[in-house]
């Protein structure tokens, strides 16, 4: 191997016996003996030709990057291919060193630094819809650590040599030590563990059994305690929306002072009250109890079920596991729906309030396997082994160094997402409002404006009324209503996969405009084909449309725009005021969506079209776009947020 080689690869030949070692900060930085004032800063500069070309390299097959990285290469860097120059085998774990601006020094490998970065910038919830930034941040800090490393090796180069680097090889260096760390860092949205894997179906398990009750109340109307008035009904509806903001407020506190694990099992134990009551009722009043009662556990879960799996699971599978709870729900609205062939009638249907408790019974079998989140554990007690052996667990670590280092990550992920300040000018340590401080923030305000302007414009779109009541709408359109009822669920769950495609691809601000002008549109044909100007199943089409356009922006949305757009500090009180306003107007809906029917007939979808008008406009004129969710956008606020640390001995190679 010649010495251009060996320096390129931050290799060097020891003068006693040949062998090749890595220079490593303890022995000899590349930059010397001076290593406490040498080092390498990010710039704006020094970053802004990053290759564009890095997503489309990695979306190839690895054996086709292997073979394109190869044709990069000198013919005297193949002769050292053999001997694990490349670096796309080499794992020899050099650590690299970060000098903070207040001179102390953190050891962590290029790929502990990326993960650190993921743990800090992706919130602790399991949304569906994440994906896009955490690949973004994958993408972002990949090319970040290779400029880093790149620059580094010109100076190590100019240094020992008095040669840099070439453009070309520049160029190569960055591309493979680019692909190099984002393979790395996106290892962990392939591995899945057990004990993982557990937590996520008993989680979803919840949001199922949360689906399931939306649309319960559908198909056995008619035979539930017949004769009762339209003002009971709409309570016994309703009844799921009083208790859903109660469940969410009690659930907050239940996973602070029982822990997560805890919160979950108590949720259990209401679901399998709830549908007990429901089951066993004697009249309407303790069927609208027992409502109620499911209606606190899924309040619970809408808030549990996110908080639980984003604290599990590592960054890059938070958004996989969203999407996985998403489904559980919209599936459970359609087995409601196709319950109701079977149970829906004067004796079956009881049954089908059971079968809430039957699920849950049945989660309950498998809470032995259920974990408690580590993020919890260590918030309580930093030095926890408990916390440590769950993450162990979770995942699949062999070393105890491992374990430390995920440890680091998650407390410095939960102090930078925390708005507890103890640098005041009281010199005293204090916690902020969170809800004030947001309110407070220019930059922050319209943010919170727009996430509750389409918390409203969820609800008031009208979709509740299609899943509690469809049965009612559809009597006199189609011969059966709850085959109408079937066809809406089936088209839900599809519409929600559309959506998940979608959001990888279009932006949040044109997905709630495309889907608030789909729904206006929908429900102006709902209407005209009500009044007898176009066929029943015009209007069912339109229904069918209503739905899908629905899943595609203004269902995911408001809840993901949340995760995107704050910063991790204003996460937990935004999903909260979000969660209790969602569920207010989720009341409205179901409580006076009958009258609504009855007074306004062919024309009770008119409302909604006023509302998703309003909405229509409010995202055309002040609704904001994403920021900062493109890898150029998060690779300058890196570059910002970095700008006073020097770097030593970035070896992305020798990871």
């Amino acid at each position: 191997m010649s010495e251009h080689t060996s320096l390129l690869s931050g290799e060097k030949k020891d003068d006693d016996n040949g062998s090749l070692r890595r220079r490593s900060f303890g022995s000899f930085s590349r930059f010397g003996p001076d290593v406490e004032t040498s080092g390498v800063k990010p710039s704006g500069d020094s970053i802004s030709n990053i290759p564009l070309v890095l997503e489309d390299w990695h979306r190839r097959s690895m054996s086709a990057q292997a073979d394109e990285a190869g044709k990069t290469l000198s013919p005297h860097h193949k002769k050292g291919q053999s001997t694990g120059q490349l670096g796309l085998t080499q794992r020899n774990r050099a650590r690299s060193f970060v000098q903070n601006i207040d001179g102390t020094m953190v050891s962590m490998t290029p790929v502990e630094m990326g993960r650190h970065e993921l743990y800090e910038e992706v919130p602790f919830l399991a949304m569906s819809g994440l994906q896009r930034k955490e690949h973004s941040l994958s993408v972002a800090f990949s090319s970040y650590a290779a400029q880093l490393d790149t620059l580094e090796t010109d100076e190590y180069m100019a240094a020992t040599t008095g040669k840099h680097l070439n453009p070309e090889e520049k160029e190569r260096r960055l591309s493979q030590m680019s692909l190099l760390l984002l393979d790395e860092l996106e290892v962990d949205a392939i591995t899945v563990t057990t004990p993982l894997i557990f937590a996520v179906l008993i989680a979803s398990m919840l949001m199922f059994n949360m689906g399931y009750n939306i649309s319960v109340m559908n198909a056995p109307e008619p035979f539930v305690f017949p004769g009762h008035s339209t003002s009971a009904w709409s309570m016994a509806v309703a009844a799921f929306c009083v208790g859903g903001p109660l469940g969410a407020v009690l659930a907050g506190q239940l996973a602070d002072q029982r822990g997560r694990r805890g919160a979950l099992m108590i949720t259990t134990w209401l679901f399998i009250l709830g549908g007990l009551v429901q089951a066993l009722a004697p009249s309407l009043n303790i069927v609208i109890v027992g409502r109620a009662i499911i209606g606190v556990a899924s309040g619970a879960s809408t808030v549990l079920v996110p908080i639980y799996l984003g604290e599990l699971a590592p960054p890059n599978l938070r958004g996989v596991l969203g999407t996985m709870t998403q489904f559980a729900l919209v599936i459970g609205i359609l087995v409601a729906d196709l319950v109701g062939f079977v149970l829906a009638n004067p004796t079956g249907w009881r049954y089908m309030f059971f079968l809430t408790s039957a699920m849950a019974f049945f989660q309950l079998l498998l809470t032995p396997f259920l974990l408690e989140s580590p993020r919890w554990l260590l918030g309580r007690n930093a030095n926890s082994n408990k916390a440590r052996f769950i993450i162990k667990k979770l995942r699949g670590f062999r070393y105890d160094e491992e374990v430390e280092t995920e440890v680091e990550h998650y407390l410095g992920a939960s102090k930078s997402q925390s708005c507890n300040d103890s640098n005041d000018n009281s010199g005293g340590s204090s916690a902020k409002n969170p809800m004030l401080e947001m309110f407070q923030d220019k930059k922050v305000r319209l943010l919170v404006i727009s996430t509750l302007v389409l918390q409203v414009a969820n609800q008031f779109s009208g979709i509740n009324a299609v899943f509690y009541y469809s049965g009612l709408f559809f009597d006199g359109v189609i011969e059966n209503p709850l085959v109408g009822t079937t066809l809406m669920g089936a088209i839900n769950v599809l519409a929600t996969y559309v959506a998940l495609l979608l959001m990888d691809k279009c932006g949040r601000r044109t997905l709630i405009m495309w889907s608030s002008a789909g729904m206006f549109v929908s429900c102006i044909v709902i209407v005209v084909s009500l009044n007898g100007y176009f066929s029943d199943m015009v209007a069912l089409g339109a229904v069918a449309s209503y739905v899908c356009f629905f899943e595609i922006g203004l269902g995911p949305i408001p809840w993901l725009i949340v995760a995107e757009m704050f910063e991790g500090k204003y996460v937990t009180a935004a999903m909260s005021i979000s969660c209790q306003l969602n569920w207010a107007c989720n009341f409205f809906v179901g409580l006076f969506f009958p009258y609504i029917n009855k007074s306004l007939g062919a024309y009770s979808f008119g409302p909604f079209a006023i509302v998703l008008l309003l909405t229509f406009m409010f995202a055309w004129i002040y609704l904001p776009e994403t920021q900062g969710t493109t890898p150029a956008e998060l690779q300058a606020e890196m570059v910002k947020k970095n700008a006073g640390r020097s770097y030593h001995n970035m070896d992305i190679e020798g990871m």
